[in-house]
């Protein structure tokens, strides 16, 4: 049962237009921000935030971002947002083989040393205590420039914060999510545990 309960995506008018985004996205607009919606300016704050973070000016693309949110959100133990984004990396055009591989990403054929090293920095950079360190930085260059590099941060800190409130919140799942959760996920034991 979830903390707060969300509220109908009719709530607030300029909410309910900004997160069409989601449509493409998801397919749906998620509890999380039907929630936030219980002040508006947060929901939609959030929401812009958000649209800002996945615009693609570099190299990096909308798969990657959202595989790069799966491994910080696994990293954190929010099976929310481990379900969101992997259905949003698929929805964005992963490669099924990345899909069906993510738990493997650090040795496995399907990902580009580039795409390792975007996914160790967001592995490193979602611990506690921080674990970015002159490896991850020297590697990251490499392969990647500094507004690359500020984009992949810029993920991992959103879904920093959508750890923390799913989590805390224990927001329902949807279903979509939770069908893409137990395709790519179930395998190695994910559920949707307090999200119900």
């Amino acid at each position: 049962m979830p903390l707060v309960n969300p509220l109908s995506p009719e709530h607030n008018a300029e909410t309910k237009e900004l997160a069409t985004f989601f449509n493409e996205t998801l397919g749906f607009c998620p509890n999380s921000v039907l929630t936030m919606q219980h002040r508006p300016a947060i929901s939609k704050a959030f929401i812009n935030l958000n649209k800002a973070v996945m615009e693609n000016q570099g190299r990096v693309t909308s798969a990657l971002k959202r595989m790069i949110a799966w491994v910080s959100s696994n990293a954190t133990g929010c099976r929310y947002c481990q379900a969101h984004a992997i259905r949003a990396a698929e929805r964005y055009g992963a490669e099924q083989e990345q899909l069906d591989n993510i738990w493997d990403y650090r040795t496995h054929p399907a990902f580009s040393e580039a795409e390792r090293a975007a996914l160790n920095f967001s592995l490193a950079a979602s611990q506690v205590p921080n674990m970015v360190d002159e490896n991850i930085k020297t590697t990251l260059y490499k392969y990647w420039n500094e507004g690359e590099i500020v984009e992949m941060l810029g993920v991992i800190s959103l879904f920093g914060y959508l750890n923390r409130w799913n989590d805390s919140m224990g927001t329902s799942i949807e279903q979509g999510a939770v069908e893409s959760g137990e395709q790519y996920l179930g395998k190695h034991g994910w559920e949707k545990g307090k999200h119900l």
